[in-house]
């Protein structure tokens, strides 16, 4: 689904691929990664991060728009393939510099079609109060894929579609975003907790701010 979303993208948005040198494949605790960033022209900065574990019985895949020239949210998408589940975790932050339109959003996650997914506990984290409403934590089976994917890709395309203004003060704009990368590094985060334990607070804050969300 990743690739399907970086196509989206493409559809609308000139992209570059950036070298992410030694940080596009790596082993984490057991955990093979591979990452690819792009800078998309008009938008902003895109990352996808894939990852296999249990002899690839775990599967997660993850899509970051940091739009650093677009004034929408911070957008993270994290799918994740395990003992039978289809997790879609979806996650949008408040770092537009103006005012963010999130009914078209809205209206898709209200829409019956989705009604089957199984709403998932996201529990409680420190970023919450700049987490918006439209972000989604849902649980499926293996035979709800299609659905899941159809969920995202109305969900995304909504968000294309919300009203938005190219960013006039791309400072402000990004400083709003490396506040919660920060907040990631120095509070903890899933994926952060993992990669910190692993090669460092140091190198971790290489990979996040460079490479997932370039805010640096």
């Amino acid at each position: 689904m990743t690739e399907r979303i970086l196509t989206l993208i493409n559809n609308r948005y000139a992209t570059s691929e950036i070298d992410c040198g030694e940080f596009a494949n790596m082993k984490v605790n057991g955990m093979k990664f591979s990452i690819r960033a792009f800078k998309a022209a008009g938008l902003g900065h895109v990352s996808i991060m894939r990852a296999t574990a249990m002899l690839g019985l775990m599967k997660m895949d993850t899509l970051i728009i940091n739009p650093t020239e677009l004034d929408l949210p911070l957008y993270s998408y994290d799918r994740i393939f395990a003992m039978g589940n289809d997790t879609l975790i979806t996650e949008l932050y408040a770092t537009t510099v103006g005012e963010f339109s999130d009914e078209k959003m809205l209206e898709v996650l209200a829409s019956e079609k989705y009604s089957a997914l199984t709403e998932r506990d996201p529990g409680e984290h420190w970023y919450d109060s700049i987490k918006l409403r439209p972000s989604i934590s849902k649980k499926g089976k293996k035979a709800q894929t299609e659905l899941i994917n159809s969920l995202t890709e109305q969900h995304f395309e909504a968000y294309f579609a919300s009203n938005s203004a190219p960013v006039t003060d791309i400072e402000a704009k990004q400083e709003k975003a490396r506040v919660y990368v920060n907040g990631l590094i120095e509070k903890g985060g899933p994926s952060t907790d993992v990669f910190k334990k692993a090669i460092g607070e140091a190198k971790t804050r290489t990979i996040f701010e460079t490479i997932l969300f370039g805010t640096k």
